[in-house]
């Protein structure tokens, strides 16, 4: 059996009893899994929902917005709110909210009462940094965090893939009310395991919640978050509400900015944001998520379903040909990842990881015209173990090992906004370059090269700027 462990961090003030590993894991990785449903189960359910509500794909997707949105913003601080009144008070509360809006979704009788259950289930949006806080509070042998944050982080990249099937497998027997009972269900189970298996720990120095400035970040992260959701549709998009959205979320960092310098208890100290720790990591996550995540989850399986520049398939079969061997390969890659950050240096690991998107993307440019299922596979394979299994895997474990010891929730929750914002650039900046590039011949692939070329420069700033993160010392294993 695994040895109990104690908390790690000088300082940090907990329940004061033992925890042993494999039981604080398994509490865990039951809220990951319990998150991970909320965000891709629902996927393969999407057509079903439409036709039960009669409702039309941008309405829908609309509902999806309102998820990713709100857990990005509810990320920003609940971490801290956790540092505060303490961490398993938090997650075990996040879970119990998620479960609630998993019903009103599982009940809803119309599209906006489904739009507002999403919105509920969206406060799990921290589950994953706040998990890896945690589990930085009872793991403190560097070796050992890493392999464990890699555990917990890999099953956010999908679990293997099951999740989505599942989805689809309830969706087409019991319909889409089905899946979100079954979130439910995990959500409950998970809140138990979390409120009775996990010691309670706090920050020490974190005694108030800078509500004021909780305000302003939110805001102005809100109006970025949906400036890049309309910009997304590109034609289709209100250009000047993009601006004025822009403008108000420019307006409230400012404010945000002013208030952090005057507050006693401030949610981030403006001295943290200023440090390479903090603004280098939020940078080089914001260009890593820009670069790649459009074209796995966006460029390749839209190719891979084109009939007449690409193969041909049907969703689901691309599905089987890119997004799962990409969840696989991310899942297996994960805790090996995570342990040769601790061994050999975050700042190396996230390097080669993101070294290997590149050549993966670029594989896939020089492939491209050959229209082969053999380099799609590979292809999605070799992206899923250096983004999902390497560089996804460091960028998070960055977030947790360079925040301040006396505010250890802030970087976390920013670091998950950057990883939303990141996600929401990449459609808007790669499918406005896809556009762009449109060729005249129907049967040239050149508009998706061009999106793909477009990842790879943002992918090659994010190494670049990769380089201006200081060294985690005390989460590296030092040499004997």
């Amino acid at each position: 059996m695994s040895a109990p462990v104690t908390s790690s961090r000088p300082g940090e003030t907990s329940g004061r009893r033992t925890t042993r590993v494999g039981v604080l894991m398994a509490a865990l990785l039951a809220a990951c899994f319990a998150f991970q449903l909320n965000a891709s189960m629902l996927s393969p359910a999407l057509r079903n929902i439409e036709e039960s509500f009669g409702a039309s794909s941008a309405e829908i997707g609309l509902t999806q917005t309102a998820f990713f949105t709100s857990a990005a913003l509810f990320s920003l601080f609940l971490p801290r709110l956790g540092d505060v009144i303490g961490r398993r008070k938090v997650l075990t509360g996040m879970l119990v909210l998620m479960a609630v809006g998993c019903v009103v979704a599982a009940l809803a009788p119309s599209v906006p009462v489904l739009f507002v259950g999403r919105i509920i289930q969206g406060v799990s949006g921290p589950v994953v940094p706040l998990c890896l806080i945690m589990l930085r509070q009872e793991v403190s042998e560097p070796k050992k965090y890493g392999t464990l944050l890699g555990v917990i982080t890999a099953v956010n990249g999908g679990i293997a893939g099951v999740d989505a099937l599942a989805g689809g497998y309830l969706a087409d027997n019991y319909g889409f009310r089905s899946v979100f009972w079954t979130m439910a269900v995990v959500a409950v189970l998970a809140a138990a395991l979390v409120a009775t298996l996990t010691p309670e720990t706090k920050a020490p120095a974190a005694d108030r919640m800078d509500w004021p400035g909780v305000a302003l970040l939110v805001v102005s992260v809100g109006t970025l978050l949906t400036a890049l959701n309309e910009a997304g549709k590109l034609a289709g998009a209100d250009w000047l509400l993009v601006a004025v959205l822009v403008v108000v979320g420019t307006i409230a960092f400012v404010l945000f900015w002013r208030t952090e310098d005057r507050s006693p208890h401030p949610l981030v100290a403006t001295r943290h944001l200023k440090q390479r720790s903090t603004w280098a990591t939020l940078l080089t996550t914001l260009l890593t998520m820009t670069g790649v995540f459009a074209v796995m989850n966006g460029l390749i399986p839209a190719l891979a379903q084109d009939g007449n520049a690409g193969l041909g398939m049907g969703a689901e079969q691309s599905a089987w040909w890119t997004l799962t061997p990409y969840a696989l390969a991310g899942l297996a890659m994960g805790p090996i990842a995570g342990r040769l950050a601790a061994t050999h240096g975050y700042g190396r690991v996230l390097r080669l990881g993101l070294i290997g998107a590149v050549a993966g993307v670029l594989l896939m440019i020089l492939t491209v015209g050959a229209q082969s299922r053999a380099m799609l596979l590979l292809t999605s394979i070799l992206v899923g173990v250096a983004y999902a299994g390497v560089a996804n895997i460091v960028l998070n474990g960055l977030g947790i090992v360079l925040s301040p010891k006396e505010n250890p929730g802030f970087l976390p929750g920013l670091n998950a906004g950057a990883f939303n914002l990141g996600a929401g650039l990449s459609f808007a900046l790669l499918y406005a370059v896809k556009t762009a590039a449109l060729p005249d011949d129907p049967t040239s692939p050149a508009d998706y090269t061009a999106g793909m070329i477009a990842g790879v420069v943002v992918l090659a700033a994010a190494f670049a700027t990769s380089f201006l993160i200081p060294k985690p010392v005390e989460a590296e294993a030092r040499d004997d």
